[in-house]
């Protein structure tokens, strides 16, 4: 009877509480859903306290539950604060998760500091038009208890998967990283990929919602009822951890490919260069590089063979690495037969339209260098950051002041997509450039699946902030998706070895210079979600939006 007692005046609490967020109106109801989006954060990396999306989807849940019924005559204004909520909620999120963004408007703060309160704050309000959409159209169809928040997940994973895409797509700190909290939670994203995590960890982390916000339905009995709903939705995340636990203990810790291909990648730390017409600083830098990748270490005292790859980051050499013959040849000279070094460097093309030697077209690109010091291989960028690698509109924000923060003035142009690189007695990989990382289901092209990955990143732009954290969870969900291990040089940023398990086997931390020296992992067999993609996903969701229908109108009939 204690326990009856105790159980029902808690389920009482609770569902006060749900109608006093339901009845919140003005300024009140914005301040609740701006501060659940900027504390569920929290669940990102590098904090990974997935825990406090049990309280504040919840909090969203209900605040929706207190826009009103969706009748004929009232549906428009329900929806204007449907969306309202929706939108201050992902202001929240998005304000607080990409904050780091600001920092590179810093690096060069003369010409640019006068941006830094623009891309803070309009990038988020731009994102959170996602969210308000999501909260729009989960509103139009709301049920009472666990179907709304049926509902609801459809709804929201839709519209992440919508701006993962729309406009080249922007697919960053999506719900479901926050199961990078635990290794074996983000084994499920091998069968749904990032977007399926996200309705997965909707699903679960929003179930104690079903506890009913309405005031003329608080209850006084003991509400074993209600409880069902959270006690299964708990279940069921204990139940995606125990497989991903299970498929882990099954796991060899990174087992070498079978090549006995050996990687080292280079950390080197160096500062971002501004001016590319400093020859001493970039001798100083080339030099740096070229000592890293020949030096013995503690991991391989005898140093390079010929079966090593040496990975550089992202814009590792600033000139034009095809241009410098010197350079090329220093490269060569420090390889052993058979070693090669994958470098990251800008690239110039002549317009097709201009003299041979008046280089007009730039790309964002990755080089294969072989021990004879010839490039063995190329890749272009495809997937190039907005305001970064390239000015939308250009030549109408031009007047503004709006130009790229990048070496180069104008817009590097678009690579052809993703390549699939084959090189002598090294497994065939998949290049991504920085943020192309960030994209489920576009970081190998179709028809040719390589046996890793490698990501070559500068993170110097956003310095000692949340942001190359996020961007390292994010590699390492493309690991687990595609069943791949991930290479990872990120000059100032977090490098690491990741296997195809998601696990990072080694790393180097911010602001440190030094190398990893490895084996390269063996690959796995495509996962489910190499094979289908996102179709999987598609699939739950259309039968999740069918059962929570099934047998009852929406409340808006």
């Amino acid at each position: 009877m204690r326990f009856e007692n105790g159980l029902s005046a808690a389920v009482y609490h609770i569902e006060r509480i749900a109608a006093e967020l339901a009845e919140l109106r003005g300024w009140r109801r914005a301040a609740a859903a701006f501060l659940a989006g900027a504390l569920s954060t929290l669940a990102l990396s590098p904090y990974d306290f997935l825990p406090i999306l049990f309280l504040t989807l919840p909090v969203l849940v209900w605040l929706l539950d207190g826009v009103g019924e969706p009748t004929r005559s009232r549906r428009r204004r329900v929806m204007w604060r449907a969306g309202l909520l929706g939108w201050w909620f992902g202001f929240g999120y998005f304000f607080f998760g990409l904050y780091w963004i600001g920092h590179a408007f810093l690096i060069e703060a003369e010409k640019f500091a006068f941006l830094l309160p623009l891309a803070v704050t309009l990038l988020p309000a731009g994102l959170a038009l996602f969210t308000a959409a999501a909260a729009v159209v989960a509103r139009l169809f709301w049920f009472r208890g666990y179907r709304r928040i049926a509902v609801f997940a459809v709804s929201w994973t839709a519209f992440e998967w919508l701006r993962g895409h729309v406009l080249t797509g922007f697919p960053w700190n999506l719900i479901g990283q926050s199961f990078a909290a635990s290794d074996a939670l983000m084994q499920a994203g091998a069968m749904v990929g990032a977007y399926g995590l996200s309705f997965i960890a909707l699903l679960i982390t929003a179930a104690p919602a079903t506890f009913d916000s309405r005031v003329d339905a608080v209850r006084r009995g003991p509400g074993v009822e209600l409880l069902a709903a959270p006690a299964i939705a708990l279940a069921g995340l204990a139940l995606v951890w125990l497989g991903g636990a299970a498929r882990l203990s099954a796991a060899d810790l990174a087992p070498p490919a079978a090549t006995g291909t050996s990687i080292r990648i280079v950390h080197p730390n160096t500062p971002l260069v501004d001016n590319w017409d400093d020859e001493g600083r970039i001798v100083t830098i080339i030099g740096q590089l070229l000592r890293m990748s020949r030096d013995p270490t503690p991991d391989r005292p005898g140093g390079l063979d010929g079966n090593t790859v040496v990975v550089w980051p992202e814009n590792a050499v600033p000139v034009l690495l095809a241009q410098q013959p010197y350079v090329l040849s220093a490269i060569g000279r420090i390889l052993p037969e058979g070693a090669s070094v994958i470098i990251g460097s800008n690239r110039g093309e002549p317009a097709p339209d201009g003299p041979a030697n008046h280089l007009r077209v730039f790309y964002n690109s990755l080089y294969v260098v072989d021990s004879a010091g010839a490039i063995a291989a190329i890749y272009d960028k495809h997937h190039l950051v907005p305001f970064g690698e390239y000015v939308p509109l250009r030549h109408w924000l031009g007047a503004i002041g709006l130009r790229q923060l990048v070496q180069f003035q104008g817009s590097f142009d678009v690579g052809p997509g993703p390549v699939t690189l084959a090189l002598p007695g090294v497994p065939p990989f998949s290049p991504l450039i920085c943020y192309e990382a960030i994209f489920p289901g576009g970081v190998i092209a179709p028809g040719a699946r390589p046996q890793w990955l490698v990501n070559i990143t500068n993170d110097a732009w956003f310095g000692r902030s949340i942001g190359p954290h996020q961007h390292l969870s994010q590699a390492r969900f493309r690991a687990v998706e595609q069943g791949l291990p991930l290479i990872r040089s990120a000059n100032s940023g977090i490098s690491a070895l990741i296997d195809p398990y998601g696990r990072i086997v080694k790393s180097l931390p911010l602001d440190t210079q030094g190398v990893i020296d490895a084996a390269l992992p063996a690959a796995l067999q495509p996962t489910l979600y190499a094979r289908l993609g996102d179709a999987f996903l598609a699939l739950l969701m259309i039968a999740t939006a069918f059962a929570a229908s099934f047998g009852r109108a929406p409340l808006k009939r």
